[in-house]
């Protein structure tokens, strides 16, 4: 990417109405922070939905770990802004993470939120203490691609299982066939659409699907309707809140290699928008981002979720709207907090179907899957046989790893379950090993 493209470029390269430290005013900035709103919602609404689901039976205790999820991550964006990376870099939670959960299903809910404190606190004391920077020497190109990849394919089982619910009241055919044709519209979508539009792809999907959804059901069985708990306008999450600190080493170890991951994509996010914008400072603020990021982990295991990061599509909307300014994310971050104290409004925008959320998910993770193939091609990173293989056969293991039956898993060592059980964190030391180590090159 260009350096210069905002203090150093031309105009004809980048033409931005507001720069990093400018404030719009008035109507300016509610507009451009509901952008930024919309933005930050489906991840919100997937990510979250999609652990409360596995988590709790109860809908109203599932809508309540929505609302606490909203609530980290508005506390977090808001810091971030003002006092951490300071740049304009949406966030939410980390997929990575789901990952983490996902493997560890089994065991009890205080090992996974002690885990994510764990996680959370140590990566801010990393980024604080600038040990960080050495830790980065492990992510090479060919390494950042990998794990690109991995969260896309380690994540497959979760998707399949998302497109034919059991929940479904018609023959599989008809969801593969609407979770096909609504990422094919999704696509077209977002090559047809220019400026802001092209960001609103997903929240075009979710709201289009579900209604399109609902209404084939409701014509192609009669008998088919959406049950809604009743919810109060205002409520609260805090009554319920408590941490209880329980230690599991195996479970621990896997968030731990989730969390180098999560600095990576971290740190990249963060790099991103610095270089598109030219931001200055860079070293400080990336120790200072990346260590809110931890803070942020540590908030969210003491409430109990997954922890947030930066995400990596920020520089896409600020080129779309031509606003870098980082003050347009504070009424996102607002209305997000508010948002967190109104369920029955929670519990209005998170009533997708399951085949719509497994259909976004396709869409996303063909993107990651793409970026990370991207980054190999743009970088040369791939010129040989040993480079070929250092990528493939992390791949192939960790997706191997990700199918595994749970009565197999079960004949494992305990100790051992949630690392051998996650394809991810396999996959992980897998490339690492070959990357550093087996297949080492010299350049």
């Amino acid at each position: 990417m260009k350096q210069g493209l905002y203090n150093g470029g031309t105009e004809k390269e980048m033409q931005l109405k507001y720069g990093l430290d400018d404030s719009p005013k008035g109507l300016e900035m509610i507009i451009y922070g509901l952008q930024w709103f919309i933005v930050s919602i489906p991840a919100l609404l997937i990510i979250g939905k999609l652990i409360a689901t596995m988590q709790y039976a109860d809908p109203g205790q599932q809508i309540i770990y929505i609302q606490k999820l909203i609530f980290v991550t508005s506390i977090v964006l808001i810091a971030q802004v003002l006092r951490g990376h300071r740049l304009p870099v949406v966030l939410g939670p980390a997929t990575v993470l789901l990952i983490g959960i996902i493997a560890s299903q089994g065991a009890r809910p205080e090992f996974i939120s002690t885990s994510i404190f764990i996680g959370g606190l140590l990566l801010a004391l990393v980024s604080f203490s600038g040990i960080f920077a050495h830790v980065q020497k492990l992510f090479t190109v060919r390494v950042v691609s990998v794990i690109l990849i991995l969260i896309a394919f380690t994540l497959s089982p979760v998707i399949l299982n998302l497109i034919f619910s059991p929940e479904s009241v018609l023959f599989p055919l008809f969801n593969l066939s609407f979770a096909v044709l609504l990422c094919l519209g999704m696509f077209i979508a977002n090559k047809m659409l220019k400026g802001v539009w092209k960001a609103t792809v997903v929240v075009g999907g979710i709201l289009f699907g579900s209604i399109i959804h609902t209404l084939l059901l409701t014509v192609l069985v009669p008998s088919y309707s959406v049950s809604v708990p009743e919810l109060p306008m205002f409520g609260l999450f805090f009554e319920d809140l408590s941490f209880k600190l329980a230690l599991d080493p195996g479970v621990l170890l896997s968030f731990l290699f989730c969390y180098l991951a999560l600095s990576i994509n971290d740190l990249g996010s963060i790099q991103s928008v610095g270089s598109l914008l030219d931001a200055s400072s860079m070293e400080e603020r990336v120790r200072k981002g990346v260590g809110i990021t931890g803070l942020g982990n540590v908030m969210a295991g003491l409430f109990g979720v997954v922890g947030p990061v930066n995400f990596s599509f920020s520089p896409g909307l600020i080129t779309a709207t031509g606003c870098a300014s980082r003050y347009s994310l504070l009424p996102a971050g607002i209305g997000l907090f508010i948002l967190s104290f109104l369920p029955a409004a929670v519990n209005f925008i998170s009533s997708i179907p399951s085949v719509v959320i497994g259909s976004v998910l396709v869409y996303l993770m063909s993107a990651q899957i793409a970026s990370g193939l991207l980054m190999l091609a743009e970088r040369k990173a791939i010129s040989g046989y040993n480079e070929g293989l250092i990528v493939g056969f992390p791949i192939l293991i960790a997706t191997m790893l990700a199918f595994i039956p749970s009565e197999l898993l079960t004949t494992f060592p305990p100790v051992l379950r949630p690392i051998i059980g996650n394809g991810f964190v396999m996959g992980v030391i897998i490339v690492i090993l070959l990357e550093h180590l087996i297949l080492k090159t010299e350049s």
